[in-house]
Parts: C-alpha cells; structure tokens; sequence
C-alpha cells in the first residue's frame, strides 16, 4: 500500500496518522464515527477531507485539538505532530500543541464566538496566553490582523460584540484568532460556509500566502469541492466513518475511482447560464454506524454493487498513486465524467418564461415598492451632544446605517428569484422585511394582495402560514430544549392544521422530504450534524404547506447530496404546489440551478435583475461579474487566476451618491461614478442593468463561464 495522502516521500510529515478510530457509546451499542483513518501532511501541504455529513469528517479535526467528549473513545496505531505523540498520557504536553502550533477555526461562528465578550478581546486572548503578548501590543495586532482578513474599520469591529457582526465578518474574526499565533498547522472545519464568493475568494488567497510565506500546513475540511481543489494539494473522502479514495486532489476530482467520490461530483449544480433539468443526489442514506456492513460500506448506495461488495474492501493503490476501497476502481476512473449524461433544460425553463415582471402588483403573490431600512447604531446615549445655540442645549444625532435602499421586487406564484451579494450588502434584512420580522423604515409590502407594511400582529397571523423562512443558522433558530419531533410539530399545532396521531404522522412524512429517518424525531438538536440541523429547519417551515418561503442561506450548510436532494425538492414543491422562493445565497452555482430570475445587491440596493439566463451571461453589471468571476469551480482551478479582484471591502452607512459600486469598481469611467446616480439600461426585456458604462461595452466582457462548466 502506498504512503497515504500528503506524506512527504523525501522525509517525516508534518502529522502523521494511521489507523485513527473514534467511537461513542449509545444504547444501540458502540458506534464508530471514524473507522481506521489513516492520512498524513508534508509540511506546507493542504489536504482537503470531503464527504457527507456524518460521515466524520468534523471528528477527524476534533480529535487533532483533543476536543471530543468524554463519552468518545479514540484509538490510533500511529498519530503525531512533529514527532511528538499527540496520544501523550500527559494533558499538559498534548494542551502545549493546541492552539499555539496547531489552530483550529470552526464552523459556525456563532456558538464559537462569546456574545458577551468584545471580539477584539477574544482574538487576543491566545495572543497574550501562547505568544505573551501584553494587552497593549495584542490589541494592535488584533487591529493587523483583521485588516488581514479583509475586515474594513477593523478598530470598530475590535470593540463591536458578535450580534453586532454579519455571518461572515464574525467567521473572519475567527480566522483572524487562528492565524494570531502563527500556528504550523492549521485546521479548518468548513470555514467559508457563512462567506459570500468575494471574501471566501479573499480567505482563500490568503491562506495561499501564508504557506507560502511561513510554510503553514492546512488540513481543510469541507463539502464544497471547489473550494477544496482550489485550496488543497491532496483530497481525502470519507463515507461513514472509512477513507474510501485519497489522492492528489487534481487526480481525484479529475478521474474519480470510488463510486462515493463520482456520486459527489455528480451532485453539484453548474454556475452557468444553461441549467441542469435535474441533479442526481446518491440514493439512500449513510448506514448505521452501530452495525456497520461486513462488506463494502457504500453498497448498499452504489450503482456499480455486485456479489463482489459483499466482502471487505481494502484499500488499494492505483497507478497514479491513489488509494481507493474498490475492487473496481480502475474500471470507474476511466469512466465518464459525472456529469456529462445529465439532461439540459432550457435556460428559460421555469415560470420566469412567461415575461419580466412589471412594476405593478398584477399576478404577483410578493409585491415589494421602494421598501428601506434604516438602523440606528450604538446604545441610548450614542450621538448625544451639546447644542447651546437655542433651546434645549441636549441633542442626539445617533449613527445610523441604511441597510435597504429604496428597492422594489416581484415574486410570482410558483418563481423562484434568487437574491445574491456580500456579506452586508442587505440581502437577509430584505428578507425580513418582506415577512415583517422587522419594521420596514418606509416603502410599502404586500402578501398575496394584504398589505401588510402596518399591519397588526392579529392580522398578519393567516399571513405567517402564507409564508414562511429558512434561517441561515440553525443552531439559532431550533430550540436546543426541544426534539426535532417537538420542532417540527409545532406549527402543525400553532396554525391547527393536525394534532395528536395525525401530527405525528405529518412530522414523519415531513422529515422523510428532507432524507432524515423517523428516528431523528427523538433526538435534540445537538445531537445532529449541521446538515442535518438545517434540513430540519426546512422541514419545519415546510409544515404549514406555505405558499411562499425566504430561503437565507437554507443550503449552505448541506453536503453537495444532500444539498442536491433539497434542490430536487424545492423545484418539486414549486412545480407541484405553486410556492415561491426568495432564494438567498452566495453560493451561485444553487442561484443558477433554481432561479428564475436573479436579483444581484450591493449597499441596500439592486444593481442588476433579470432571467437567471441573462444575469448570468453577457452583459454583466461589473459587480456581477465579480461576483461570478470568484466561484471556486472543480475542474477550473486555474481560472482563480483571471478573477476580478475587487479593491476593499463593502462598505455600508449613509447615504449614497453616484454610483454604490464606484470605489470598487475595477471599470470605473471617471468624476462621473462619482456623482451622478448610474441610469438603468435594459438589455432585454426584464432585464435591467444600473450602470454607466456604455450598453456596447458591458456586451463585450467574454462570459466568466462557458455552456458548461467541467463537473459544476
């Protein structure tokens, strides 16, 4: 067998693991969530981990930071970090290697953060207790080292607490606590899930320049393939708990040889202008741990199963030097890509074909007219000044920030209209004010014909059923004292559509939409995966049978089957029973797929909109095609490249004047950006574009993506 994944032939690895095997006590019995795992990493070198979740790859990075529970038993024949055993008996040598020399930066910043602490103080806190740094100098590398992650204003950020902190400015502020103490290794448990495109491209970058420049290895766990290749030397794929093919990343993604790995591959949506009619999530679900298979693990799921599976499969080693658990490994990487067989729908498939929308209310289920928001910032006596110059000498003048600006939208029975932009940029407040989570600051917003912009909380409740929302994150939005049987039972409840027996029934039949058994009625919150959290949030706000549901981010914590499973879901809900989306996402390989039409914003307000087609071709607004320009794609690692890099960060606040993208544009014309406010061209019908570039001019940008983008 050869050397596993990231060994460095000419010398000792970095880490060196071998047979790692993790197991929790349950009343079914033991169950092994990493079944004799075996990888290494060169100094310097990046190895990605992928695979479902459940599969154990977030227990791989635990183990290398020693934070399982104590009713986790972990064993491995060889497992150390520079020579030293990471098995030591001795806590005190094994605490010296975290976080100092080995650092980790989780998943959801929410819970990994401290509400109650400033964000400046908890990135220094492992400046001063590994580096020694006094409060004086970590507070100034504290300010370095957000700038470093791209956060703008990093002075204000220091002192802000997380609530005050978008998604993915609080994930960066991790990233910037993981890099503080210059770490040799570091480990990354999906760190640019909450990130939109432009920042994750940012991250991904700099993580490049810091192994460059202090030869830093990454182990990099992740379900987003793309972003893997991109980063990553070497690929490592769990199923269940076993490595089942390990590789250099290129190989593998290039020539899949186990069937689990193609399967993964041929679930992800394609970030381009011509759609897929239907993805192909991988049949079935992940065995029970407690009673493993004798034979291979994938075949009860596998399309190539035969009497052969039945027996164990080792792992064996191919001519390019990959080690894959499949007796017919050689016959499957010569194989077809995944994708190629998929059937193509037109690009104007969907309800969108009928015609733009217009700005009248006419057969719109969501009408939305010049609606704002304006938050104030800081606490009571915030902007509190004197003012002797007549009457009372007290005056406040709070900061404020605008948020929505102005925007007006139309969502139709049964369309889809995806809504894309940074971080900031106000796509989730749009979001809630659309549903009345929050008070709109002026405009105007109707539900299926009800106004309901003053409406009282007695008369938007028959609203609620109408429309529902899927939280970005779950950990936030399930109650942690509550089963999943209990959460998703409750608006069956609430809005008396079933009780007793029948309720039970209901939340059986809604898990199974979203791939959980019926068991998972019994379990908490905590005791479930991030994927698996959030497909309860989906099931639960599909409870109501609403006709309208704002999807934040409802996918971003999916594995690419599972994400691809809900995607073939919500097309099936909307082409059964009519209901429309506001799919907000950054991921635009999930907006290409199902959208419609496609809203693009930046600082509170809509740049472009039109057919998914047209959005996503030639011409572009210049933002767009940024945006587009940094999707991390497998099989095009070397366009990262030619992307558009955009200069700072978005910046909102007051009002604006000119163009909003103007002091990032890289196609900035002049003064004129500057001061006049960019007049709308139509390219097409329904297609609207604020830009001042000439129309000529945005036609003739080449197209970031071809017809079909390799395996995406």
């Amino acid at each position: 067998m050869s050397a596993p994944a990231g060994q460095d032939q000419g010398g000792a690895p970095l880490l060196d693991v071998h047979g790692l095997t993790v197991e929790y006590a349950t009343g079914r019995g033991n169950l092994r969530a990493v079944d004799g795992a075996s990888f290494a990493i060169a100094p310097g070198r990046a190895l990605g981990i992928v695979g479902e979740s459940g599969s154990g790859k977030s227990t791989v990075a635990m183990t290398l930071l020693d934070l399982l529970g104590p009713e986790a038993g972990m064993s491995a024949e060889r497992f150390t970090f520079e020579g030293e055993d990471l098995l030591d008996p001795v806590a005190a040598r094994r605490k010296a290697l975290r976080g100092h020399r080995i650092a980790m930066v989780f998943q959801d910043p929410g819970s990994a953060l401290n509400p109650a602490i400033q964000v400046g103080r908890q990135i220094a806190e492992p400046l001063i207790r590994h580096r020694g740094m006094t409060q004086t100098q970590a507070a100034a590398r504290v300010q370095e080292l957000l700038a470093e992650v791209g956060i703008p204003r990093p002075a204000d950020v220091a002192a802000a607490y997380p609530h005050q902190l978008s998604g993915g400015m609080k994930q960066r502020a991790l990233i910037a606590t993981a890099l503080g103490c210059e770490p040799r290794l570091m480990v990354l448990d999906e760190p640019t899930t909450a990130l939109d495109v432009t920042i994750e491209a940012q991250i991904l970058d700099l993580l490049e320049q810091l192994r460059g420049k202090h030869d830093l290895s990454i182990l990099f766990v992740s379900h987003n393939l793309g972003v893997i290749e991109r980063v990553c030397d070497d690929v490592c794929v769990l199923y269940a708990g076993r490595v089942v093919e390990q590789g250099a990343a290129a190989q593998v993604f290039a020539a899949p040889a186990h069937p689990y790995t193609r399967g993964l591959l041929g679930s992800l949506p394609r970030p381009s202008a011509q759609r897929l009619s239907r993805l192909t999530p991988i049949p079935g679900r992940l065995p029970d741990l407690t009673r493993a298979p004798a034979g291979c693990i994938f075949a009860e799921r596998c399309e190539h199963a035969e009497a052969g599976c039945g027996k164990p499969q080792e792992p064996r080693a191919l001519a390019d030097g990959r080690t894959v658990r499949c007796w017919k490994a050689e016959a499957i990487a010569a194989g077809a890509p995944p994708t190629q067989a998929m059937a193509e729908a037109p690009p104007d498939a969907g309800p969108a074909a009928a015609g733009a929308p217009g700005t009248t209310d006419a057969g719109a289920l969501i009408a939305v007219d010049a609606v704002g928001k304006t938050f104030r910032l800081g606490g009571m006596l915030a902007g509190l000044r004197f003012d002797f110059s007549g009457g009372f000498p007290l005056r406040t003048d709070p900061p404020k920030v605008r948020a929505v600006d102005g925007v007006s939208l139309r969502v139709r029975p049964g369309e889809v209209v995806g809504l894309v932009g940074e971080s900031g940029c106000g796509k989730s407040t749009l979001g809630r004010l659309i549903l009345r989570l929050i008070e709109p600051s002026d405009g105007r917003i109707a539900i299926d014909g009800h106004d309901v912009t003053g409406a009282s909380v007695a008369a938007l409740r028959p609203v609620r059923r109408l429309a529902q929302m899927v939280f970005q994150n779950p950990d936030s939005s399930l109650n942690p004292r509550q089963t999943i049987g209990q959460i998703v039972r409750r608006p069956l409840e609430l809005f008396g559509i079933a009780r007793g027996a029948e309720a039970q029934a209901k939340v059986v039949e809604l898990l199974g939409m979203v791939r959980l058994a019926p068991e998972y009625a019994q379990r908490y919150p905590h005791q479930l995966s991030g994927g698996e959290k959030q497909r309860v949030s989906i099931a639960r706000a599909l409870a109501t049978s609403p006709k309208f549901i704002v999807l934040d981010e409802a996918t971003s914590a999916l594995d690419v089957s599972v994400q691809a499973a809900i995607l073939n879901l919500l097309a099936d809900l909307r082409d059964r029973l009519g209901v429309a989306y506001l799919l907000i996402s950054h991921d635009l390989s999930v907006i290409a797929h199902l959208a419609d039409r496609v809203a693009v914003m930046y600082r509170g307000a809509v740049v472009e909109e039109g057919p998914s087609a047209q959005v996503l071709a030639p011409p572009y607004h210049p933002y767009t095609e940024a945006l587009l320009s940094a999707v991390p794609v497998v099989g095009l690692k070397d366009r990262a490249a030619q992307r558009v890099r955009l200069k700072g960060a978005l910046i909102g606040g007051g009002a604006v004047r000119g163009c909003r993208f103007a002091d990032r544009c890289p196609r900035r014309i002049g003064p004129i950006c500057d001061t006049e406010t960019p007049p709308v061209v139509e390219p097409a019908p329904g297609h609207r574009i604020a830009c001042h570039l000439p129309l000529e001019a945005l036609r003739a940008v080449p197209p970031v993506f071809g017809a079909a983008a390799p395996h995406a």
